[in-house]
């Protein structure tokens, strides 16, 4: 089934001025009866030491099974972007980006996977992963 406009009903962001938000928007799913891979990745994400205040650069990377919401990329942006100055190690950034996915979609299957740039000459690489329904997983593993 294509795009409803009922599907745009409660999109607040999408269409409108941007600015740093911790708000994610989903839509509806209009295949929940099929099992699919949805990848978001960006290599432009930072956030700060919260030590040193120094800045970190990551790529970012989000790959889900939905079951009935798909997140909006616009509000994703946005949240990505209100990381840009708040100071967080980077496990506990991929943590809070997991539970807040899960929070807005429930989907079947996630994974989030955080790749920092080296600093110090050590990179650091974050996953963090939940599963509602293992049968996602295996589907599109």
């Amino acid at each position: 089934m294509i795009t409803q406009p009922s599907d745009l009903e409660n999109l607040t962001i999408l269409g409108k001025e941007s600015k740093p938000s911790k708000k994610l928007e989903a839509f509806p799913n209009r295949s929940p009866e099929r099992y699919y891979r949805v990848t978001l990745e960006t290599s432009e994400f930072t956030c700060v030491c919260p030590m040193t205040g120094q800045p970190d650069f990551a790529t970012i990377q989000v790959a889900y099974v939905s079951d009935q919401k798909i997140v909006e990329s616009k509000s994703f942006k946005l949240y990505l972007w209100s990381y840009r100055e708040e100071g967080a190690f980077h496990e506990h950034v991929i943590n809070k980006m997991l539970d807040d996915l899960v929070e807005a979609m429930d989907p079947h299957w996630i994974k989030v996977t955080g790749i920092f740039n080296p600093r110090g000459g050590i990179g650091i690489k974050v996953e963090a992963e939940h599963i509602k329904t293992l049968a996602a997983k295996q589907a599109v593993a």
